[in-house]
């Protein structure tokens, strides 16, 4: 099939010949993996990438205007992260997830950024504060745009910003490993109006209450921010499995 073509999909660096020995990557080849795993992860988050379909070398070599060796070793670092899996006889394909197991992982992540929130309202410097206090301003910014796309770069960073104000790496590290699981059904959630105008909100009082280093109250929210994913999301979309075998979101009490 051939992809549609994302924003500033020109080349990340000059191509190599496809049929060359690879041998071990150069740090500049590392380097260009990398990037090429943050692309991918964000056409898997804006669904560019369906859950479950094979992703065909050659033809996202082609849109990412990069040879094929240092793709594959993108397509590896994304099944570490948990968004591709690597089949036997059909290559790569992107990890669908449950919404079992969604929720699973929502429930993990509104602990960890309520802990992170506790955390950073004790360990955040003012430098920390005024960075989190920009990127709140320049997400608005894209809210009043209607730029999805950075509203949503804007707020994944303000989070990834409150959990490393706390001042821990390995929570750090869980929250980046299991949220970028996640991308993909945060940034859905955000697609629908009211829902966006209710996250626009809950950020005015997340900020203002890290702010006040109100520190209960501020992991309390987070959880709770957090965790609200899960009514935003239209799970008829996000569950590839035929009707008669689809796992349903387990009711709530």
């Amino acid at each position: 099939m051939a992809y549609k073509k994302i924003e500033a999909a020109a080349p990340l660096t000059p191509n190599k010949p496809a049929s060359a020995d690879p041998g071990p990557q150069t740090p500049a080849e590392d380097l260009l993996s990398q990037q090429i795993a943050v692309r991918l992860r964000t056409m898997i988050a804006a669904d560019e990438l369906k859950a479950g379909e094979r992703l065909r070398e050659r033809a996202l070599a082609e849109l990412l205007q990069v040879s094929r060796t240092p793709l594959r070793e993108a397509l590896k670092i994304l099944r570490g992260d948990g968004l591709v899996t690597l089949l036997p006889n059909r290559g790569a394909v992107v990890t669908a997830l449950t919404a079992e197991e969604v929720q699973e992982k929502l429930d993990v992540l509104g602990l960890i950024e309520g802990f992170a929130g506790v955390q950073a309202c004790r360990r955040a410097t003012e430098t920390d504060l005024a960075e989190i206090r920009a990127l709140h301003h320049e997400m608005l910014a894209a809210f009043e745009r209607q730029d999805r796309a950075n509203y949503f770069r804007l707020n994944q960073a303000i989070h990834s910003a409150i959990v490393a104000a706390a001042g821990n790496n390995t929570l750090r590290d869980v929250h980046a490993a299991i949220n970028r699981q996640l991308l993909r059904y945060r940034y859905q959630g955000s697609l629908n109006t009211d829902t966006w105008r209710t996250a626009i909100e809950e950020h005015d009082t997340i900020v203002r209450l890290l702010a006040e280093r109100k520190a209960e109250e501020l992991g309390a929210f987070l959880h709770h921010h957090v965790r609200s994913t899960w009514e935003k999301i239209d799970w008829a979309q996000f569950v590839p499995s035929p009707a008669s075998d689809r796992k349903q979101p387990p009711e709530k009490t």
